[in-house]
């Protein structure tokens, strides 16, 4: 988990490990979601980011699913709908502990 993080936000410890490329933003419902899926071997793992903008700061939760796809754009396709189904199911309460980041 520590690695996948690390690797998704960048760990500034070690320049081989570089933040896995997010995606456009897709606004949803007053939030962004953004896809970064993952390499896989020769598969993408589906992973994505739900981002609250906010004056004092963004909030993020970060998702990640088994699901791997043949082509990167598949698995951000299916990240951006994984986000919308996260938001229309848990709404406020992503982000109702107020932490900065997190899992969705």
């Amino acid at each position: 988990m520590a690695s996948f993080l690390s690797r998704l936000f960048g760990s500034g410890s070690d320049d081989k490990e570089k933040p896995a490329e997010r995606g456009d933003p897709v606004p949803y419902e007053g939030l962004i979601i953004r896809a970064a899926p993952e390499r896989a071997g020769e598969q993408w793992r589906l992973v994505g980011v739900i981002i609250k903008e906010g004056e004092a700061g963004d909030l993020e939760r970060v998702f990640l699913r088994a699901d791997t796809f043949p082509s990167r754009e598949e698995a951000e396709s299916f990240a951006i709908r994984k986000g919308k189904q996260i938001i229309d199911e848990q709404g406020d309460k992503l982000f109702a502990d107020g932490a900065a980041s997190g899992r969705a």
